[in-house]
């Protein structure tokens, strides 16, 4: 197996197997630049380019890791982003004396991930948002419309989704403040204004677009993957109530437009692919634009915990997995190009909820709540039907290699109350 002259334990989510992009900045002071984790070290790649070790790939000496996004390193595809990896692995390995026995460079390029200021790893252009969990979607379908109607006529035909805010999406850490709104419960005549009564959290998985593709070329679903650059995990927040509210006819607005937050570390699509499965069995079969090979998902597992303001420990309230998503990544980028619609480096693509077939793995507190009828336990007496401010809500996710971890961090976040 492949190691690093960098310890690493094998519970870390950062071995020299995964080696994510993230942008961050030095606590001392210094601009934006890119790097990989490496157990608990960031490797700074502006510095190993400057020294030239980079100088034998598409990447090197054109300043692109000195900059404080990474979206040109994912326009520049494919062929390169394997090239560096491949030459970061080499220098990283236990048995390579390049890096591990120059001590000058190593202590330049190496940085303790407690002395930096992660960022957002890429500047967004567009955001799209899926609703690809089958589970997910025959829970909310059953509440609101009864077991029968649960899936609406179109859902297993095509990839459900809708543009979302790119804004508003934030870096795991940041404080999401209660969202106000128009709501109106069933037995209100008119509809009032206020706080968020129903807020809530959603497990997904988001992909950042490399290449992308010109207006008017669709992408095809086969050649799909080589589009995606990494993936994170996203909380995809939301306010039920206003939702309920607003969504008629058109769907999610202000009920998702005010907070996103993703993780800082984007893992290589590469570094997934010995986890590669197959997902859901698709019935009806998909319109041909949309057929995908046997093992289109990745076995990666996804948890939620969540820390209210008087809990001394977080405690974990689901456990889900990306392969319960009924559409894969390569049907949604495929679904979203169809009429020309052109992706462009940066944008951000997610999932949706993703829920698998228990009730503990449903991704949200809508379907652990089932819709606030049914409360989560908690220690100490403690219960949640929703959010509630103070609350800390951290997911995590990793696949579980031969003494291994690919993981993916964590992203958090904190609800603060509603302004006045």
């Amino acid at each position: 197996m492949l190691r690093s002259f960098i310890e690493v334990w094998p519970d870390s989510h950062f071995p020299i197997q995964n080696l994510p992009y993230g942008v961050f900045r030095p606590k001392r002071g210094g601009e934006g630049r890119v790097g990989v984790a490496i157990g608990e070290y960031i490797l700074d790649l502006s510095v190993i380019d400057d020294a030239g070790l980079l100088a034998d790939t598409a990447a090197g000496g054109k300043g692109i890791f000195h900059q404080s996004s990474l979206n040109a390193f994912m326009a520049l595809g494919k062929s390169t982003w394997t090239e560096v990896r491949r030459r970061l692995q080499q220098l990283l390995s236990a048995d390579e004396p390049t890096l591990r026995d120059h001590v000058k460079l190593r202590e330049a390029a190496l940085l303790r991930q407690t002395d930096v200021q992660m960022l957002l790893p890429a500047q967004i252009g567009d955001y799209t948002d899926f609703y690809a969990s089958k589970e997910h979607a025959t829970n909310v379908g059953i509440m609101f419309r009864g077991k029968e109607n649960a899936l609406m006529p179109n859902w297993t035909h095509l990839p459900v989704g809708y543009h979302g805010r790119a804004s508003s999406v934030v870096l795991s850490g940041t404080d999401v403040r209660r969202p106000k709104g128009q709501m109106k419960a069933p037995d209100e005549a008119i509809p009032h204004f206020g706080a968020c009564r129903q807020l809530d959290f959603e497990l997904e998985m988001g992909w950042f677009i490399g290449p992308g593709n010109p207006r008017e070329e669709p992408i095809s679903v086969k050649n799909a993957e080589d589009h995606i650059f990494g993936l994170v995990l996203v909380n995809d927040w939301s306010a039920r109530d206003i939702q309920s509210w607003e969504y008629q006819p058109l769907g999610p607005f202000l009920a998702k437009n005010f907070a996103t937050s993703i993780s800082p570390w984007v893992v290589p699509l590469a570094a997934l692919e010995p986890f590669r499965v197959a997902g859901p069995r698709q019935e009806p079969e998909p319109l041909p634009y949309l057929q995908t090979p046997d093992k289109a998902a990745f076995d990666i597992r996804l948890e939620v915990h969540l820390r209210g303001s008087r809990m001394e420990e977080p405690e974990r309230i689901a456990t889900s997995n990306f392969r319960h998503l009924y559409w894969s990544m390569s049907q949604q980028i495929a679904h979203h190009t169809v009429t020309g619609c052109n992706l462009r480096p940066g944008d951000l693509l997610a999932s949706g909820t993703i829920s698998g077939p228990e009730k503990e793995s449903r991704g949200c507190m809508l379907e652990l709540g089932w819709r606030g009828t049914e409360p989560i336990e908690l220690g100490k007496g403690e219960k949640r039907a929703w959010l509630e401010d103070g609350d800390q809500v951290v997911m995590t996710g990793w696949c579980q290699g031969d003494g291994y971890r690919i993981g993916f961090g964590e992203v958090t976040g904190c609800v603060m109350p509603a302004l006045d």
